[in-house]
């Protein structure tokens, strides 16, 4: 015998059914809002790119009425922009390949082993990320210069200062990051492989670290994206980075009417860390949440 059925709980259940989609949608719309709110300040900077200096300055209107592509050959020349990429490309991707590198060896010896000032040398990388880093600088300029006078090797001005750097900032953030990966891997896997004749090293080469993967991928991302937008340091030092290319670009007297060309020259350096970040963002999300969880 069939069941009668019940029909203010069914006008009840598509009720409910209705409001939450009516929720979704309205939540649904404040997300593409806020996506577009975002996204304004890097539109307006693109189609500001492709005006005129004179229609920058006086025309009111959103689009250019002449898309001026020129701009960015002209100001790729005037600016000697090939240069600061160049510079930019080889110090933050040594920087990021010798980061991640350290940081792994060293995140793993502190959740592996444990030795004497271990636990004092972790409090003191922790320790490290709570002192501004702008305090730095005087004593990282002295040092420098000292190396240069006692030792003859060239460190301000030069890509070597900028490779020494930024692979000593971004290592101690680094480093936790790998710890917290190598800390959610049983140490049972190991054993097993040395067991079977694998030396630690080769335990640690062949099992662990592709375990790793996520976490080495957004480390390298990390130190990449922010050695590129690095700024102060950059100047203090004299490193010719697209940052540093930028300022002086925009700082220069004959170019400071053509904002045209400024705003082409801010669309050159962001262009890399967009694409970059659109080809590896599905392992930057993936490594940052396995982070999270582990």
């Amino acid at each position: 015998m069939a069941l009668p059925i019940s029909v203010p709980r069914t006008r009840q259940r598509a009720r409910a059914g209705a409001n939450s989609l009516i929720v979704e949608t309205l939540l649904n719309l404040l997300l593409i809002a806020l996506i577009l709110l975002l996204l304004l300040p890097i539109i307006f900077l693109f189609v500001s790119s492709l005006k005129t200096g004179r229609e920058f300055l006086s025309s009111n209107s959103f689009l250019p009425q002449t898309w001026q592509w020129s701009n960015y050959p002209e100001m790729w020349n005037q600016a000697n922009f090939g240069v600061y990429f160049r510079n930019s490309f080889i110090i933050c991707g040594i920087a990021t390949v010798v980061g991640t590198f350290f940081a792994a060896l060293t995140g793993y010896a502190l959740t592996r082993f444990r030795f004497p000032g271990s636990e004092l040398f972790s409090l003191a990388v922790t320790g490290t990320q709570l002192i501004p880093g702008t305090l730095f600088f005087i004593p990282l300029y002295l040092s420098f210069l000292w190396v240069r006078n006692n030792l003859g090797v060239p460190l301000i001005g030069t890509n070597y200062g900028g490779i020494l750097l930024y692979t000593g900032f971004y290592i101690p953030v680094s480093l936790w990051v790998m710890r917290s990966f190598f800390a959610a891997i049983p140490v049972d896997l190991e054993e097993q492989a040395m067991v079977d004749g694998a030396t630690r090293f080769q335990a640690f080469w062949r099992i662990v670290l592709p375990l790793t993967g996520p976490g080495l991928i957004s480390t390298g991302i990390f130190i990449f994206l922010t050695a590129w937008d690095e700024l102060f340091f950059a100047s203090i030092l004299r490193l010719r980075t697209v940052p540093l290319g930028l300022l002086l670009f925009a700082g220069n007297q004959n170019n400071q009417a053509r904002y045209d060309l400024v705003c082409a020259g801010a669309v050159a350096v962001t262009l890399p860390i967009i694409i970059l970040f659109l080809l590896l963002q599905r392992r930057l999300v993936q490594g940052l949440t396995a982070g999270a969880v582990k």
